[in-house]
């Protein structure tokens, strides 16, 4: 249940319309919007007498909310979720860029490939460290060494770090070295996984499963919310439907669907989506076009020789190029806020690593 209370509402006759649902044993979430305030109603509300707060003063109208989900749904929170994240932001108008290897293999790599997906224009660092693989005799990831390479990486950029969090045990470990804790798409609807990301102070971004509902989806959200963290991010990264030509089906419908149903900011990974690097760059304008919040991308600096997902990975090079007609598509939008500012490098003589023109 939601109470729309009218705009120029005092704190103290505020109070006055809180207090008596609060003694009904409800928990009531404070929102303030664009002309009125929202209160949503959290708990047994069939002992609410909708008569007798329609006839207070303070409140406009009184509304149910049908879907199971809560904490999630616009109604509850009509304007939209911005998760900062240091000096950086996912939503709220803005566009942002996660960016790097699938899995991180050594010190060197991450930190070169973090310096050049910041010279490109991405505001954080994705790094696998922990890979949940669907075979049992695949890279499974280089732990939680990984995790000091992905913060030595971070000291050299500056850029906060993104990597997927699989075991519970890890969660202490995830809260002192990772800014941002992916949950990936075959834990997203592991609850008790999600119940203890609720209770950390990280925010949170969650993939959708490969065969789940938007409303499923953001039940799974709900978990982490009802936890206490309302810092969650919501990440399309590709269904399984019959075809089999891509690793995924890239749900572009799912970027406006969800932007109606709730308030968390949504971002969309091109590169599970279609598992092909030549795919990468016209889904992620796409993503860009229909109103995503932002964008996740593998990207590495040999991806012939990648440990884990190298065929879907950018080189920096290609990462550079798409995130330019990126930003083009962004402003051409309106988006208040564009990916971060692209860094123009001096031309260099080919054959010593550095890109071949000045762009």
């Amino acid at each position: 249940m939601v109470i729309i209370v009218k705009q120029h509402t005092s704190p103290d006759e505020l109070r006055q319309v809180i207090q008596p649902l609060e003694w009904l044993g409800l928990e009531v979430s404070v929102t303030q919007g664009i002309g009125h305030t929202v209160l949503g109603l959290l708990g047994d509300v069939s002992c609410v007498d909708v008569e007798r707060f329609l006839s207070l003063p303070q409140v406009e109208t009184v509304m149910e909310v049908p879907e199971p989900y809560k904490k999630a749904n616009r109604k509850f929170h009509p304007q939209d979720t911005a998760v900062q994240v240091g000096g950086a932001h996912i939503g709220g108008g803005g566009f942002s860029v996660i960016a790097g290897p699938c899995s991180v293999e050594s010190p060197g790599q991450v930190t070169e490939i973090a310096r050049q997906v910041q010279q490109a224009g991405a505001s954080f660092l994705r790094g696998g460290a922990f890979k949940p693989r669907t075979s049992p005799y695949a890279f499974q990831g280089m732990g939680e060494q990984a995790l000091e390479w992905l913060e030595e990486a971070k000291a050299v950029t500056g850029l906060p770090i993104v990597s997927e969090l699989t075991n519970p045990k890890y969660c202490d470990c995830f809260e002192e070295k990772v800014d941002v804790i992916q949950i990936g798409a075959r834990n997203m609807q592991n609850f008790d996984l999600l119940r203890e990301v609720g209770k950390m102070s990280k925010p949170v971004l969650l993939k959708r499963g490969l065969s789940n509902t938007y409303e499923e989806w953001i039940l799974s959200a709900e978990y982490i919310l009802a936890q206490g963290n309302e810092q969650v991010i919501l990440c399309e990264r590709g269904i399984r439907t019959m075809e089999s030509y891509t690793r995924n089906t890239l749900d572009i419908s799912a970027v406006p669907a969800i932007r109606k149903m709730s308030h968390l900011p949504v971002v969309v990974d091109p590169s599970h989506a279609c598992g092909k690097s030549w795919m990468v760059e016209p889904l992620a304008l796409a993503a860009a076009a229909v109103g995503a919040d932002g964008l996740m991308v593998e990207v590495h600096n040999d991806p012939a020789h990648a440990k884990c997902d190298g065929q879907q990975s950018l080189t920096p090079m290609q990462f550079r190029e798409m995130m330019e007609k990126v930003n083009h598509v962004v402003e051409a939008i309106g988006k208040r806020g564009t990916v971060g500012r692209i860094t123009r490098l001096e031309p260099r003589k080919e054959g010593n690593g550095c890109l071949k023109k000045c762009l």
